[in-house]
């Protein structure tokens, strides 16, 4: 970039007013990003957009947990449990792990099975366990501190560009950029840019977000964009370039499929007993975790289900349909939970009985304990979002 187009830059964003404050800023806003982006890139002051933006989040932001907590691990564990989770879902679950593992060595030093059990209903259980790993590497080879910048925390177990990124700005205050989904589709409409995949377009894209970065950056964090964003309310509209729809790439269908699953209960004394599966140790699908016994769809003939219910798992839609003994038929002989049982596809030493006041302490999977809520079987998480 020339000497001439910084100076025709720099007097087109700079204020009327002329503290030192507002020339630092004028520097901060002309600064490039990594690939030399710059404002002519953008098209746009960045600082005109920074103070935009950072004034709307001042008025709208919520108040959540995770901000402004000045603990760079409740930060992590934040950036990790949101992934992909609604944030209701998360704020009473965070709550409860930190009140659990309030420390990395405390986290560190758990079972496995005791961090699966409380990350229970959050899905993607492979986070749980790289978080866990995570936890064992700092407490061993940092002393149970997170490195301050992103290419340090990249060393992490389960921690990602985004992720350090993330935890690098809010936590330690680090310039630089965090890129995720929603992050790339704010920047596409406001670039008027079409979506495109491919390394090329990505790096435009971090050094677009970079050349919005001031020299350092404050402790904040964003709402998920809006999938259908509401332009008039927009603090940038007037900077935008798209302004309505956007091109966007075709998704992927969800796929569907039919799944059946036992629910036999039993009594033991006074106490109630639900039956589990244990999932391989090996299955690329959230290992090890707690769940009602699968059925094959052919031994449910002539049965109606307890309950029937859709859940979600990334791509793929489960029509799930739960067999009980009441749901036996009167054709059917013999004990309907016997006979059901000995259709059951899990090998016995999977299979374990749990009393049910300690289902809440299982690694149990998210359709697992969505059923048994459904059923009464379990309570329902007591959840508090505070606006």
């Amino acid at each position: 970039m020339s000497k001439s187009t910084n100076v025709k830059q720099k007097q087109a964003v700079t204020p009327k007013r002329g503290s030192r404050a507002d020339v630092k800023e004028v520097a901060e806003a002309a600064t490039p990003g990594v690939g030399g982006f710059g404002e002519q890139g953008l098209g746009f002051s960045a600082l005109t957009f920074r103070r935009r933006l950072g004034a709307w989040y001042r008025e709208n932001a919520r108040t959540l947990p995770w901000r402004e907590v000045g603990d760079p691990y409740a930060t992590w564990l934040s950036e990790i449990m949101l992934q992909q989770t609604r944030v209701a879902t998360v704020i009473d679950r965070y709550t409860e792990f930190l009140s659990r593992f309030p420390t990395i060595h405390e986290l560190a030093v758990a079972g496995e099975e005791d961090v699966l059990a409380l990350w229970s209903g959050l899905g993607y259980y492979r986070r749980a366990r790289m978080l866990h790993r995570g936890a064992q590497f700092v407490d061993r080879e940092f002393g149970g501190k997170l490195p301050r910048t992103a290419a340090k925390l990249r060393t992490l177990p389960g921690v990602g560009e985004y992720t350090a990124a993330a935890i690098a700005s809010i936590a330690f205050g680090e310039s630089v950029a965090v890129l995720d989904g929603n992050v790339e589709r704010v920047l596409l409409r406001v670039l008027g840019q079409a979506e495109q995949k491919g390394a090329k377009a990505r790096a435009q894209l971090v050094d677009a977000a970079q050349a919005l970065m001031p020299a350092a950056s404050r402790r904040s964090s964003g709402e998920n964009a809006p999938r259908a964003p509401l332009c008039l309310q927009c603090p940038v509209v007037e900077l935008c370039r798209t302004r309505g729809e956007h091109a966007t790439g075709v998704r992927a269908k969800m796929q569907s499929r039919t799944v059946a699953h036992l629910l036999a209960v039993r009594k033991r004394g006074v106490a109630t007993e639900v039956l589990l599966e244990r999932r391989a140790a090996d299955a690329s699908l959230m290992a090890g975790m707690l769940e009602l016994p699968a059925l094959p769809m052919g031994s449910t003939q002539g049965r109606e289900p307890v309950l029937r219910l859709r859940h979600a798992i990334t791509t793929t839609n489960y029509y799930v349909q739960v067999f009980s003994e009441g749901a036996a038929s009167s054709q059917t002989e013999g004990d309907g939970v016997s006979a059901l049982m000995e259709k059951v596809l899990a090998e016995k030493g999977d299979l374990r009985w749990v009393t049910t006041t300690k289902l809440a302490q299982q690694p149990l999977t998210g359709l697992a304990r969505k059923t048994l809520q459904r059923l009464n079987l379990m309570a329902l998480p007591q959840v508090t979002i505070t606006f």
